[in-house]
């Protein structure tokens, strides 16, 4: 590792040995002026800390542009070049979390505004829109059917939407009506109506569990929820109530997660290519380098999709399939190079679809953690 101007003596500072070159022979210190430049300070101390200075751009390069190379020199003993696998993964993947990977905050929308003349005139102008068009079309005449289920499941959408708007109060007074009303005339499609709108209320009524306990008990002993069902709820609401806190806590423990899943993601691996009769711990080594390489494109992706053309945008879309592409092209050019494999897409499918399955219940089982903790 090499920062400053070397001294024109030969004689180390640190042991007083000779020196040949610009390293001492016998403790291996770089026989450097001692006086520097303020950024040269930090530069060298930066460099210092993580073991890096220009070896990070000879892993770089490689690791991005040779997918399973750096894994072969490394083991096949060429490792001046390269920086230590694990030692670049822990600073990338900070830099990841630090940069690219933030939080995201679930905002609960818990009010309900009063449907005004306005949005009702709106909505008869949206059926009315909506008929005239599909009368251009010609499909009044031709499909009556097909129209008329159309506009009714227009209408039945835009009726939830008015309901939902009410208040708890306004909305308890409208169903009883509905049930006066299908008690005398018996309607299925009234009926329907009926039962997504108490869906719909009881959801707004259970908004806690004590709220849902207590409207247990004014129903019918049949029509009460048993214990699972009462469990499910209670762990449904105290997620809805407690949604922000859960999936802060989850994404602040996404780099614990990812680093615990990088020796099973080389486990599997190693299950797919066990002909190879290689040790575990070169399967672990190729993972790491792997990951980093993921991360470190991510780096420069996930800002410009969050920051600058914004994460629903199309533009983001198509940086999404790209990166998708790119680890396609990566993993497969990685597992054929390293294990010295032609047929390799059916063993990465697997490899995908057994990671996706358990990165999926990690998630499941940090989610449950975090519920205990929280409640």
């Amino acid at each position: 590792m090499s920062a400053g101007k070397y001294r024109k003596e030969h004689n180390c500072l640190n042991c007083g040995s000779h020196v040949e070159t610009h390293y001492c022979s016998n403790c291996g210190q770089p026989n450097l002026e001692l006086k520097e430049s303020f950024w040269g300070f930090i530069s060298h101390s930066i460099a210092h800390y993580f073991h890096f200075d220009n070896k990070f751009f000879q892993t770089l390069v490689p690791l991005l542009s040779k997918p399973g190379q750096v894994t072969l020199d490394y083991l096949a003993g060429k490792r001046a070049r390269y920086i230590n696998p694990v030692s670049m993964y822990i600073f990338v993947s900070i830099v990841y979390f630090l940069i690219a990977y933030s939080p995201t905050h679930v905002e609960i929308d818990q009010a309900h505004k009063p449907v005004t003349a306005a949005q009702s005139q709106k909505r008869k102008a949206t059926l009315d829109s909506v008929h005239i068009a599909l009368k251009k079309a010609g499909l009044t005449k031709a499909a009556p059917g097909i129209v008329n289920e159309t506009t009714k499941q227009i209408a039945e959408d835009l009726d939830r939407e008015d309901y939902k708007s009410l208040s708890f109060k306004e909305q308890k007074i409208a169903l009883e009506e509905l049930k006066k009303l299908n008690k005398s005339n018996k309607s299925d499609s009234l009926t329907k109506v009926i039962s997504r709108f108490s869906q719909i209320h009881d959801d707004r009524n259970d908004s806690t569990y004590a709220a849902y306990l207590l409207r247990q008990k004014t129903l019918h002993s049949e029509d009460q929820d048993n214990w699972i069902e009462k469990l499910n709820k209670k762990r449904s609401i105290t997620f809805g109530e407690k949604a922000d806190v859960i999936q802060e806590t989850l994404e602040h423990n996404r780099p614990k997660q990812y680093f615990l899943m990088m020796p099973l993601l080389a486990l599997f691996i190693m299950w797919n290519f066990r002909k190879n009769h290689i040790y575990y711990l070169d399967h672990l080594i190729f993972t790491i380098h792997g990951m980093t390489a993921f991360f470190i494109v991510s780096i420069f992706t996930k800002p410009i999709i969050k920051y600058i053309f914004g994460e629903d945008s199309t533009l983001s879309s198509i940086i999404g399939v790209a990166i998708f592409i790119w680890v396609c092209w990566y993993m497969f050019n990685a597992l054929k190079i390293f294990y010295q494999r032609k047929k390799v897409i059916g063993k990465m499918i697997m490899i995908f679809i057994l990671y996706f399955l358990s990165l999926k219940l990690s998630e499941m089982v940090m989610l449950n953690l975090i519920y205990y903790v929280v409640t």
